[in-house]
């Protein structure tokens, strides 16, 4: 067997150049007892916790592969839910950054994350129409409502009843018994789709925006506090004057259309509408947490501010409004007559709801967040579309507030796509260049070292020596800046169109640009002294020119500075001898025209990357083609030879980066990580470290580690990758007897469900191996008369030689969760009378009741018609029957005894820091009393 060739492996180090992604929403934490200064905004696959005070990331919670979509706090501050793009959630807890608990039910992206008050449930409405309500202490899904037609938008628990109230882009708002688990009302009133919706005045009033630009506002009156509606006539404003009337109820008959007088909980009626100021869609609506208030935002940067009213502010209001209308009355009476007039006011949504100020931010606005101070002040926090945060705060009270940005997070990222990078001689400083501006970062720590402003950068390079770099903009110039300043020391006007491509001579002396006029044009570094300086500083000077019959996309040196090669938009690449500027070769049979390309370092091999999603590598010597690659499912951006070896990565707009050997036409790997587009990447100097920039403005960094990478294994782990994939995407199992909308299972099928399944199969297996080996062992023994050793099994030698049936609890006890009832769905049901018979002998002896009964009621749920059919199982259920019932009860007067045993103690520390409360006050009382009569002593005697 011949020798194989043997690569290292890349993996992803680190994700950097990003503040916040477009996808998700930013929201306040509450992080070391502070509230207002802490935020958490979506990064790609990650969350990055930001300290506004200070602009510094002090906390990444670390997600898996799909991109973060929704964010929302617990109402204790402890943790952080965090939906995912393929429909996972998973709760963070913000004191370690771990991730402990996952949730699995949803098909597509989460779109709506709420806690209830307590922080005990969570709901979660995704784009698959549905909404899940899980139980965040037991780590399980509790039902699923179905009844949306289009993806939901909003979803909200009520405080003070069991209900949660939906909205959906099909134009419904749903209101929902979660008792029964089903949809009671529908509120039909909306054209289009509703974008968000806030319960505010103590949950009586709901606000809902949709695809206008009216805030509508309908009235929620309760079962008990309805009145005899059958003669609906007008309110009366209460402790207002007679003639100020209440125009919200609308005018409708007694009952709604989806109503039956039985069934009613409550009423939802429109009661007007605020008109934003913005035309289009409200893209979010949201409310503090104290319910004062509201704001909302569409898709341009200017966010609206709304304040609730109190009923003390609304009568302080109307009694305004009544007494200008009283005088009015009077100056237009007649002056004979003296009697009282009758003045009618009427009060409108607006006087309940008072507009405060508009906030403009510097960009557009894609989410924020409010929190008020116990001052008064308002804080509210926006991520921005061209990657930024900034933070605003103002004072609701003032007569004419005005917003005041107090800070903002920028300097770790870029404004725009990142279109260059470059790694300095050394592999420490990388370049990355944008639309506006240039950063030069530390690889080690991540940190931007330097930002100075430029034009829109298409290419670059360090000058060497790595105290330089120049830069190659859209409008055809080159810019030159020095590190050290941070200032632009020169711009050349090269190109009359854009330029497109530059590469660095071998000798280090000059280089060579290729740009839209047809042209490509030679340059040579030189010092020159300006006039008002002593000292002398780098400059470039055109030498010659090439002329060319099409625009030039890329131009690249061979490493012994012989040949050039140069991109054409006419789909060829054409080789010249550089010293005399000749034609040597012309490489034609791509499709589509050349964007990338590079020479390998030894100049026997160039590789060129096209928008036909080809990679072809060809000779130097012949111009011939040795192999034509399908390289990517979309346009080849950028390629790049790795130093001295003839391996090259290749980056597409399909998000994946691949690694591939000129010499045998082999894919080495993939990197995958990237949500968008890639436009360009960089490879070190010495081959260790590869950075990478997407239209998801993330920058990342893979690095080469010690482990090798044998090609074989890696085609196997993608067809397990894929397998995996596929097994996750096969049809849910039905669940027996499940008719009334599917509301009970919430799980969803995963790899992890599927392989808990066959660690329970392979337990019960080894349980019915171990027992058939007992019972054989018994039989010898009597037969020998004599006691003969059984050889233990070594599986259950390694979990402390323990018996076969306790083997298979901690398989039981090993499963997460929230993936326990999908495992026993897919379980076959001739392993059900065995589980059985075990839960009834684990029951017996009291060991994790509460699991066991779980399990037990989701198989009895799924199984029913075959276990009640099996008269051997019988005997079995009636026996688990009495145990259930008695250990179950049990543990109910344990959990009693230590609910009294916890309130006692509560009673007892509330009693002894109330003596002591009134220790310190007397004290503090004797102090004072000391104090005056050294104060009275000190008087007399001067007196």
């Amino acid at each position: 067997m011949g020798l194989t060739k043997q690569y290292l492996r890349y993996v992803a180090s680190a994700v950097f150049g990003l503040i916040g992604s477009q996808k998700g929403n930013i929201v306040f934490v509450t992080l070391r007892g502070e509230k207002g200064r802490y935020v958490a905004v979506p990064a790609c696959e990650h969350v990055f916790i930001w300290d506004l005070r200070k602009g510094e990331k002090i906390l990444i919670l670390k997600g898996l592969k799909q991109e973060v979509t929704c964010l929302c706090p617990s109402p204790d501050g402890l943790h952080l839910a965090v939906g995912y793009e393929d429909g996972s959630i998973r709760i963070f807890s913000l004191l370690s950054g771990e991730g402990n608990v996952t949730f699995n039910g949803h098909k597509a992206a989460i779109t709506s994350l709420k806690y209830d008050q307590l922080g005990g449930r969570l709901a979660s409405g995704s784009k698959d129409t549905d909404i899940i309500v899980w139980d965040v202490i037991n780590e399980s899904g509790l039902y699923r409502l179905k009844g949306h037609k289009d993806a939901i938008t909003q979803a909200l628990f009520l405080r003070e009843k069991n209900l949660l109230v939906s909205s959906g882009k099909d134009t419904m708002v749903k209101w929902w018994d979660l008792d029964t688990q089903h949809c009671f009302k529908t509120v039909v009133g909306h054209r289009t789709e509703v974008w968000g919706l806030v319960l505010v005045s103590e949950e009586k009033r709901l606000i809902t925006g949709a695809s206008d630009s009216e805030l509508r506002a309908w009235d929620i009156a309760y079962l008990q506090e309805i009145e005899d509606v059958e003669e609906p006539e007008t309110k009366k404003m209460k402790g207002t004057s007679p003639g100020i009337q209440d125009t919200h109820e609308a005018k409708e008959g007694p009952l709604e259309m989806d109503e039956a007088p039985k069934d009613r909980i409550l009423t939802c009626r429109k009661a007007g509408s605020i008109m934003r100021e913005g035309r289009d869609r409200v893209v979010n609506l949201t409310v503090d947490r104290t319910g004062r208030m509201l704001a909302c935002h569409g898709t341009d940067s200017v966010l609206e501010v709304f304040c609730i009213l109190s009923k003390e502010e609304i009568q302080k209001k109307m009694d305004k409004k009544m007494k200008k209308a009283r005088k009015k009355a009077k100056l237009n009476s007649s002056k004979g007559e003296e009697e009282d007039l009758e003045v009618n006011v009427e009060m409108t949504l607006q006087d309940e709801i008072q507009r405060v100020t508009n906030i403009k931010t510097s960009a557009k606005i894609k989410s924020f967040d409010l929190i008020h101070s116990p001052q008064g002040e308002l804080k509210a926090v926006f991520l921005l579309q061209n990657n930024m945060v900034e933070l605003y705060s103002l004072s609701p009270s003032a007569p004419a507030p005005q917003p005041v940005r107090t800070s903002r997070v920028t300097l770790g990222g870029h404004r725009s796509d990142v279109r260059t990078l470059a790694f300095s001689s050394d592999n420490i400083a990388v370049l990355s260049a944008a639309a506006d501006s240039v950063k030069i970062w530390n690889r080690s720590t991540l940190q931007c070292i330097r930002t100075m402003t430029c034009e829109y950068a298409l290419c670059s390079f360090f000058v060497p020596g790595d105290r330089q770099v120049v830069i190659g903009t859209k409008t055809g110039k080159l810019q030159l800046f020095d590190l050290a300043s941070g200032n632009l020391l020169e711009t050349i006007h090269a190109h009359d169109g854009a330029l497109w491509s530059m590469s660095m001579s071998p000798d280090q002396r000059g280089f060579v640009t290729g740009g839209a006029d047809k042209s490509v044009k030679f340059w040579d570094f030189e010092l020159v002294k300006d006039e008002n300086s002593t000292q002398k500083r780098l400059s470039v000077t055109q030498t010659r020119t090439l002329q060319l019959d099409e625009d030039v996309l890329c131009v690249s040196y061979s490493p012994n500075k012989k040949l050039l090669a140069v991109s054409l938009l006419d789909c060829t690449v054409k080789i010249f001898y550089v010293d005399t500027l000749k034609f040597f070769l012309s490489l034609y049979g791509h499709k589509l025209p050349v964007i990338c390309m590079d020479i390998s370092y030894d100049g026997a091999l160039i590789a060129t990357g096209s928008a036909d999603r080809n990679v072809k590598i060809w000779g130097l010597d012949f111009g011939d083609c040795h192999k034509s690659l399908f390289a990517h499912d979309d346009s080849v951006m950028y390629l790049q030879f790795v130093p001295k070896s003839h391996l090259f990565f290749t980056a597409g707009k399909d998000r994946k980066i691949k690694q591939w050997d000129a010499d045998k036409f082999e894919q080495i790997q993939t990197l995958e990580g990237h949500h968008q587009e890639i436009w360009c990447l960089a490879v070190s100097p010495n081959g260790d470290y590869v950075v990478s920039s997407s239209h998801d403005k993330s920058l990342r960094l893979w690095e080469r580690t010690r482990e090798p990478l044998i090609l074989e294994e890696e085609r196997e782990m993608q067809r397990e990758a894929e397998y995996e994939e596929n097994v996750a995407k096969e049809d849910q199992p039905a669940v027996p007897g499940e008719t009334q909308g599917e509301n009970y299972f919430t799980g969803k099928k995963t790899i992890e469900t599927v392989k808990a399944a066959e660690r329970i199969m392979e337990a019960i297996e080894l349980y019915r191996e171990e027992t058939a080996k007992m019972k054989e062992h018994r039989a010898i023994c009597k037969a020998a008369g004599k006691e003969v050793p059984l050889p233990t099994n070594p599986i259950l030698m390694a979990y402390g030689n323990i018996s076969p049936s306790a083997y298979v609890l901690e398989i039981f006890k090993g499963i997460k969760s929230s993936e326990l009832e999908e495992s026993l769905l897919v379980l076959p049901f001739s392993y059900v009378p065995d589980i059985l018979t075990l839960f009834n002998e684990f029951i017996q002896r009291g060991s994790d009741t509460e699991l066991l009964c779980r399990c037990l009621f989701f198989l009895l749920r799924i199984h029913f018609g075959q276990i009640t059919s099996n008269q051997m199982l019988v005997p079995v259920i009636e026996k688990l029957k009495e145990t259930t019932i008695s250990k179950v009860s049990q543990v109910r007067d344990v959990i009693g005894f230590n609910m009294a045993g916890l309130d006692y103690l509560k009673r007892e520390c509330e009693a002894r820091s109330e003596v002591m409360f009134f220790a310190d006050a007397t004290s503090h009382l004797e102090e004072k009393k000391r104090k005056r009569k050294k104060r009275e002593k000190l008087i007399l005697t001067l007196a």
